[in-house]
């Protein structure tokens, strides 16, 4: 595969695979909204093909029909973990009709090829589906949309389920980041009681999981839809999360746990049951994790 097109290239897990591929000389096309904005790509900006995608899906369409990308990494959504009636909107807009655009652009030019990013979260308690909220009920709706386009267009489709990620220059509001700030500000950082258990990897990991579905893909015969979990190397309660971070960077946290309830549906356990994509290893420790985020923070 050469031309690879990518969506959600601006956020933080996609430009980190768009500069991953690049690594591999690939040709990276992206489709961004007007509003986007390109920190995070702005050091790779003359080596990537931008597409501002105005709403119009005839223009979409063109756009793929010119390209014709030998595959797309759709990364695109919005996150809200305790949504809000006026985030139903975005909700669907991003997570569902956008995403149905994608497939119809791809359907209309001939492109096969979809690496999908899903969530842990479409799996609470362990369970083939159960949301932990309406993010990712919108997650699972998409999935059986793009279960229309592998029977009628013979798509080859591999759902990556992310569970929490977390690395250098994250902009993100991800627990090691809070951390990092917290040290420095020396201000107490209210928690809940810290039982939970988190399944925390790498971002270099998680791009290289999204490169190694696409040379699975490449090599499929099979036209189908497989999903696979992308798993840390090990998982952690959030207090030792916490006291990891405090011996790995010598920086003292202040903490104050119990200060806030656990969330409604808060995930004490991770699923387990999907299932891992083969072939593919983490290899980042979490002490080695944080001491590379702090290496390469550009403010500690």
């Amino acid at each position: 595969m050469d031309k690879i097109l990518l969506t959600g290239a601006t956020g933080y897990i996609g430009s980190n695979l768009t500069k991953r591929l690049l690594k591999e000389n690939k040709r990276v096309y992206i489709v961004a909204r007007k509003s986007s904005k390109f920190d995070l790509l702005k050091d790779v900006m003359d080596k990537i093909n931008i597409f501002i995608y105005d709403g119009k899906i005839n223009n979409l369409i063109n756009y793929f029909k010119r390209v014709k990308p030998d595959a797309v990494c759709h990364l695109a959504s919005f996150f809200v973990s305790e949504h809000k009636s006026e985030n139903t909107d975005e909700l669907i807009d991003s997570n569902i009709k956008f995403g149905t655009e994608v497939l119809e652009a791809m359907s209309k030019s001939g492109v096969k090829n979809l690496i999908n990013t899903g969530t842990s979260w479409q799996h609470y308690d362990n369970k083939d589906y159960n949301p932990v909220c309406l993010y990712a009920a919108t997650k699972e709706a998409f999935e059986k949309i793009i279960e229309y386009y592998v029977q009628v267009d013979n798509f080859k489709v591999i759902t990556l389920k992310l569970f929490d990620t977390y690395g250098p220059n994250d902009n993100r509001p991800k627990i090691l980041n809070l951390l990092s700030k917290y040290s420095k500000d020396k201000t107490v950082l209210k928690m809940s009681g810290g039982e939970q258990i988190l399944d925390l990897s790498y971002i270099d990991d998680i791009a290289e999981a999204f490169y190694h579905a696409l040379c699975m893909i490449e090599k499929c015969d099979m036209n189908e839809h497989k999903t696979y979990g992308i798993y840390a190397l090990k998982r952690y309660k959030l207090r030792d999360i916490i006291s990891t971070y405090e011996n790995v960077t010598n920086k003292k946290i202040l903490v104050e746990w119990g200060a806030r309830p656990y969330r409604k549906r808060e995930i004490m356990n991770p699923c387990t049951c999907i299932e891992k994509l083969p072939g593919w290893k983490p290899k980042i420790s979490l002490e080695d994790g944080i001491r590379l985020m702090n290496s390469l923070n550009k403010v500690i």
